[in-house]
């Protein structure tokens, strides 16, 4: 399917994608801003793959919903440079028309900049050469031309950078098997992963395969230095295949706290209270089959085993155990709650110390 086609209607899945890049956008500006006043006094946002700005039932896509958020705020408006790219004129001129048709939009101390280049080695050796000023970097391609490891690296390895990137699992499962797509999927995964996901992945079943091919993308990405990697997935029409995944990279906590709680709110269903990290239209159909699942049990185990013998605070508890999982911070609570009522924990203050029903980052927690 070709950009055009792709932006003729609006999904579920589309809206869904833009609002979690919208709602991190604005976030991650509110929080870098304070530290970007003492030195460039800019913050950036860059999209090199913008499509048209609107689809063709009018919806505003990504960078409409990021401007607007600009717009609204007095401190991110003063401070924002805007960098959108798509290498179809026909985008970029109907993109450049609908930005100039958004109420405020004079309001921006920089205008935003549009540009027609094509993604490759020429825009990431650019990047490369730069001192990026704080930057959130959205990468949407339809299929994966142009997507890299050192695209994303190109941008993160700057103070106050963070990724999101469109990563195509069809495409790309079925181009780590193309001999034609070599090139690409090198450039991705680097050289010696995707040989070794070419040797291994005919032997694996669907679900093994997306979580192999997954997992080393994580791991290389990681290699690069973004410690934080955050998947959220998108079935299709029907629930039963995976179509794609944004994902998320940042080198700071803070970032990944942000995005997980964005992630979360996004998620299409809740086990327990615990967020499934995907986007799944077939959920709705459904809602019965969820709470089969007891995900609060698993975090409870998982405690036991991995803080036996240990006193931490709830804070400490939550940062040490969360990352590459799915619980939130509430589910931390919640389950530290439970384990105090069935007295496998200690806490200190205690529940009848404490407001009914809470359970503060600064609580100490004793393992029994």
């Amino acid at each position: 399917m070709s950009t055009k086609a792709f932006f003729n209607e609006t999904k579920e899945q589309s809206i869904v994608k833009s609002t979690i890049v919208a709602k991190y956008f604005w976030a991650w500006a509110n929080v870098i801003i304070p530290t970007a006043k003492k030195t460039s006094n800019k913050i950036a946002y860059i999209d090199l793959f913008a499509g048209p700005g609107r689809y063709k039932d009018g919806t505003k896509s990504t960078p409409l919903l990021v401007l607007e958020k600009a717009i609204l705020d007095n401190k991110i408006r003063e401070m924002l440079v805007c960098y959108f790219n798509d290498k179809d004129p026909d985008n970029s001129q109907s993109l450049e028309k609908s930005i100039a048709e958004l109420p405020g939009i004079e309001t921006l101390k920089y205008k935003p900049q549009i540009h027609n280049k094509e993604v490759g080695t020429e825009i990431v050796k650019m990047f490369e050469k730069m001192n990026l000023v704080p930057t959130l970097f959205f990468v949407d391609p339809w299929g994966y031309k142009g997507l890299s490891l050192r695209l994303v690296n190109s941008v993160l390895k700057d103070w106050g950078c963070d990724c999101i990137f469109f990563f195509n699992y069809n495409r790309i499962n079925m181009g780590l098997s193309n001999p034609y797509f070599i090139d690409h999927m090198n450039s991705l995964f680097g050289k010696d992963r995707a040989n070794e996901l070419r040797a291994v992945l005919s032997k694996l079943n669907p679900y093994d395969r997306e979580l192999k091919i997954l997992e080393e993308l994580i791991n290389a990405i990681s290699d690069l230095g973004g410690n934080y990697v955050l998947p959220f997935r998108f079935k299709n029409h029907k629930g039963a295949k995976t179509s794609h995944h944004l994902i998320f990279v940042s080198k700071n906590f803070r970032g990944y706290e942000i995005m997980k709680g964005i992630m979360a709110t996004e998620s299409s269903k809740k086990e327990q209270g615990v967020p499934s990290f995907e986007y799944n239209s077939a959920d709705k159909k459904y809602p019965r089959l969820f709470e089969l699942n007891r995900p609060l049990d698993d975090l409870a185990k998982m405690l036991i085993k991995d803080f036996t013998d240990c006193t931490l605070t709830m804070q400490e508890i939550y940062i040490r155990h969360n990352v590459g999982k799915r619980f939130i911070k509430t589910n931390y609570k919640e389950t530290l709650k439970q384990l105090e009522q069935a007295n496998r924990i200690i806490a200190d203050p205690s529940a009848d110390k404490r407001r009914k029903d809470t359970f503060a980052d600064h609580v100490m927690v004793t393992f029994c």
